[in-house]
């Protein structure tokens, strides 16, 4: 018999459902996320740590799960009970905010209310590495397995904020070769290697919460080619003197709109973020805004009119377009290609 379950939001309200999975008590800020498949890749993600998520499509757990990936969300919330996995089936995800997965809410209701949010808040040291270590895996192929990487052409250091196993792949399929290093890797450490890229991964939280990483990327600019993409693409913005701000309502999903400025093409893709570069705080400093959010007009990419850098604010190697977005990897190594003179 499954038991009771109770989500108490931050203004006191209290949803009221059935645990799904692990017992026990989670803080977080609740979001929600309206993708139909991935409910699998959303729990891993390291993007969610701090988080609980809210899915809105109904048939959560209609594919099965399997039991040996770690969770990063701090909790999830569905509208149906077909899952096996950490969370609670709720009954209603509207209105849903700040809350506290909790069975008691005369206890804890105040600690809702109490709730640090994510503003701040260095959550990027919770899912890093802690030593470098190198990739040499390609990507998938549903008949052939994993595919042989090519022959690698450059050498990327890739800083791990929450790194996605994918994104390493579409990296070692463009040819490079991949050295993964934590989140506080300084510049001279990345220097010394003398990598032909950088790449700055996604990963949770508040960019301004880790000053570390933004003063890293500072010291790269203009010394070697950079790619980033969600948190490394707000860090981008950081480092170069730009602003970021929370949004409202963040992107959480796998079929936003985005355009691209320079083709005029529209892209599927997936998204998982709460924060947004301000592109009018950079325009001063180097970079044009490349890519826009068709839902709300919000900066979606950024590249440097001059120094061999660019970023985007979505997930190219999610596929949920399943491809639309996979020329941002090719595109990183040519960059790379033209910064070395070939």
């Amino acid at each position: 018999m499954k038991k009771p379950a109770l989500l108490a939001l931050a203004d006191g309200r209290v949803f009221r459902g059935e645990s799904l999975g692990a017992e026990g008590e989670a803080t977080g800020e609740v979001v929600f996320n309206t993708a139909m498949t991935g409910y699998q890749e959303i729990m891993t993600d390291p993007s969610y740590k701090g988080q609980i998520v809210v899915m809105t499509y109904p048939l959560i757990g209609n594919y099965g799960i399997n039991d040996d990936t770690g969770i990063d969300c701090y909790g999830l919330h569905v509208g149906s009970g077909h899952i096996d996995g950490d969370g609670m089936a709720g009954r209603d995800g509207h209105a849903i905010r700040n809350g506290r997965h909790t069975v008691d809410p005369e206890r804890l209701a105040a600690k809702a209310q109490a709730s640090p949010g994510l503003i701040a808040r260095d959550l990027v040291r919770e899912v890093t590495i802690r030593a470098p270590h190198g990739w040499d895996e390609a990507t998938w192929d549903r008949v052939r397995g994993y595919r042989e990487p090519p022959a690698p052409r450059f050498t990327v250091v890739a800083f791990d904020s929450g790194i996605k196993r994918n994104i390493l792949r579409q990296l070692v399929s463009v040819g490079c070769k991949v050295t993964v290093v934590p989140a506080f890797t300084p510049t001279a450490a990345v220097l010394e290697q003398k990598p032909d890229g950088v790449f700055l991964s996604n990963g949770p939280g508040d960019p301004e919460g880790v000053p570390y990483l933004i003063e890293a990327v500072r010291g790269l600019l203009g010394k070697v080619p950079i790619f980033g993409i969600c948190l490394g693409h707000q860090i981008i913005g950081l480092a170069a003197g730009g602003r970021t701000y929370k949004l409202k309502f963040g992107h959480h999903g796998a079929n936003h709109p985005v355009k691209d400025l320079a083709t005029g093409k529209v892209e599927i893709t997936a998204q998982n973020h709460g924060f947004a570069v301000d592109p009018d705080s950079v325009k001063a400093r180097g970079l044009e805004l490349s890519h826009v959010n068709l839902n709300d007009g919000t900066c979606e990419g950024l590249r440097h009119r001059d120094l061999p850098v660019f970023s985007v604010q979505y997930h190219p190697e999610a596929s949920p377009g399943p491809h639309d977005a996979n020329y941002l990897f090719h595109r990183f190594a040519d960059l790379i290609e033209r910064a070395k003179g070939g």
